[in-house]
Parts: structure tokens; sequence; C-alpha cells
């Protein structure tokens, strides 16, 4: 019998799918033609129903690109501080033209207190690892002694090395993951492996995980694009309560041996190689839709209306 009570510390909003770049590596699939965005009582229900599990303490604003829902999102950091979590809002800073600008796009963020920044800067966003953008943005941070960091993407081009910080902030360098656009746009450059190798998921804790995303459909997402349930279906705290992972067909394969137990359990066709792990689960879970529409969810994730 599964006994396990998870304790969730971290809820991420995917505020918006739409965002004003359509990246290679983006594997929620963000453009500007996309649909979905939370509304404030959306952001309050989860605010409420995660209070209830006593175990949360931080709530991320993400996308998409959630600066263009501006006073959505600054209004959900405010409530998210008021109601005892920390926030954190990432971006792409395309709203950050100049240092000056970008302080006032900053303050009434920085006026919450307990909210830091997390910019992406690197070279799927620009054509050096440190954008123009992205500098002012820092810059600005700095000077509301908001607590900043930056977010960067291994890319292929080892002529173009990623520097440690930028303008004072710490740079964290993580792995290209080819899911979503990137199964598509990025594995041809891709040094592939045999894909019986790829028998555990590197990235995330299926078992127990101690994060969730929750999209503007309601969807409640262990690994983007694996729904758990609808919290506009069934409240958000009962969904994290029940959570079974052996008893969803999708999730029980992956944690006994990850994407190659997923292909051998429902005898899926492959190929040899693939790119990573989230390379062979995606593409064996983009094959498995149509019978596991509601875990497999929403569209969005598996670009239908690429």
């Amino acid at each position: 019998m599964w006994c396990c009570q998870l304790e969730l510390k971290s809820v991420h909003f995917l505020l918006t799918y739409k965002c004003d770049l359509e990246c290679e590596h983006c594997f929620v699939w963000g453009k500007p033609q996309a649909n979905g965005v939370f509304t404030l009582e959306q952001i309050r229900s989860i605010l409420t129903e995660a209070k209830k599990l006593r175990t949360v303490h931080s709530f991320a604003f993400e996308g998409g690109e959630p600066f263009l829902y501006y006073p959505i999102m600054v209004r959900g950091v405010e409530e998210a501080v008021k109601n005892g979590f920390h926030a954190e809002v990432l971006s792409n800073c395309y709203w950050a033209s100049c240092q000056e600008d970008a302080t006032e796009w900053l303050t009434p963020i920085a006026r919450a207190k307990d909210v830091e920044l997390t910019l992406s800067s690197d070279l799927y966003h620009g054509e050096s690892w440190e954008t123009e953008l992205v500098m002012n943005a820092v810059k600005a941070a700095r000077t509301l002694s908001m607590k900043v960091s930056i977010l960067a993407v291994k890319h292929s081009n080892p002529e173009a090395p990623c520097s440690d910080e930028i303008e004072g902030a710490k740079v964290g360098l993580w792995d290209l993951m080819y899911k979503g656009r990137a199964s598509t746009k990025l594995t041809d450059k891709a040094n592939k492996k045999y894909w019986r190798e790829f028998t555990k998921c590197p990235y995330e804790n299926l078992t127990n995980p101690e994060r969730v995303h929750v999209d503007p459909f309601g969807y409640v997402h262990v690994c983007q694009g694996i729904s758990i349930g609808n919290a506009w279906e069934k409240p958000f705290s009962r969904i994290i309560e029940e959570y079974n992972p052996h008893k969803n067909e999708i999730l029980e394969p992956l944690i006994s041996g990850g994407p190659v137990a997923l292909v051998e359990k429902f005898d899926l066709p492959h190929d040899e190689v693939y790119a990573d792990a989230c390379h062979l689960c995606y593409v064996a879970r983009c094959m498995l839709r149509e019978k596991y529409a509601e875990i497999l969810a929403p569209d969005q994730m598996y670009g239908e209306d690429e």
C-alpha cells in the first residue's frame, strides 16, 4: 500500500504560456500567439490551497513570460508574500531597455520584500551570454536591494564560454533538456546515446516531488507535460494529498525504470539513439497522448498548435 505523505515545498505558477520570444530550447512551447493566463482569483485559490498543506514555503512566477501580464504578476507576488510565502519571479527581461526603466518595472515587486529574481541570459536568448537587457535588469535589481541570479542553459558553441557572474549576479549553468520545442529543433546537433541507457529521470523526483507546476488551464505538473490532476476540477490540496505515482500509468514505469521502462511497457516504436532521457521520454509521451489525454496535458506542452 502506498502511504507516503508528500512534503511539497514549492509551487511554480506558469502564469501564462504567452511569450515575446519563441526560443528553440523552450520546453513549454512559449510564443506570442500562445493561449492561457491565470486570473487573480485562480492565483488566490492556489495560494489558499497551498496553505492547507502546511509544507509549501515558496511560489515562483514564470511562463512563458510573466511580465507580459504585469499587473496580475505583481498582485500575485504581493498576495503570495502577504500569505507568508517566499516569492520568485523568472523573466527574460524584455522590459529592461535601460537601467532607469528597469528600475521602474522592478520597484513594485521590490516593495513586496521577500522576492527574488531569476533572469535568463544565454545564447538561446541573445547573441552573447550576457544580454544587454539582463545587465540592465541586474543593475536595477541591485539598486533596489533585490536578490537576483542568472539562469543560463548550456550551448553547443565552445567558442562562447559562459561567465560565472553578470554585473555581480551569480550565473547558474544548466543542461539543455531535449523536450518540448527542443525535441524538434535541437536534437540534430546533439551527441546521442543508446536508448537503453536512459533508465531513470535525471531531473525530477517523481516518487516524492518537492515542487509542482500549475498552469492557467488548472493542470498540476510533476514534470512539464505530466499532469497529476486539474486544480479547477479538484482542490489543489487534495491533488497533492492523494498523490500516488504507482497508480499512474505514466509515472509508474518512469519511476521503476525511466524512459526505457515507459517504452517497454507500451511496446512503443523507437530509434536506437536519443539526445538525453528527456528526449526519449518526451517522444514516448507524444505517442501515448491519445490514450492518456488527461495525464499528458495540456496540448500546449506538446506543441499541438505549432
